[in-house]
């Protein structure tokens, strides 16, 4: 798979819908309770470049989108992820910071914005 498709692998690998956040659906609240947005960067080799993804979720409580983020934290693990491509490996690292809180017009979303950095290790 190529480094977009790798990258659309990993968000969705988490257990939520994932849409790169130029692509997300008009109803998207409406027809699940939480989903994650991401950028899709393109890098070239050895060059580290930033990527950066929303957890959204519709609820009262921090609680489970926190969780989620942590799920992720631990993946990714403190030296960083190495995901397969067809010409090479992505290495995703959490960036700094890694993840805060965000408001939004709805009290009833919570979002959590997360910076990534990967370094696209790829022939192409």
């Amino acid at each position: 798979m190529n480094a977009q498709a790798a990258l659309t692998s990993f968000w969705r690998g988490f257990g939520w819908d994932a849409f790169d956040e130029n692509s997300v659906p008009d109803n998207a609240f409406a027809t699940r309770s939480q989903y994650i947005t991401y950028s899709s960067p393109q890098g070239f080799f050895d060059e580290p470049i930033m990527q950066n993804a929303s957890l959204w979720m519709r609820s009262t409580s921090w609680g489970e989108i926190v969780e989620k983020m942590q799920q992720i934290a631990e993946y990714i693990g403190l030296g960083g992820k190495l995901i397969k491509t067809d010409s090479g490996y992505l290495w995703i690292k959490r960036g700094t910071p890694f993840a805060q809180r965000m408001s939004d017009e709805d009290p009833a979303v919570r979002r959590i914005y997360l910076n990534l950095e990967i370094e696209f290790f790829t022939s192409k």
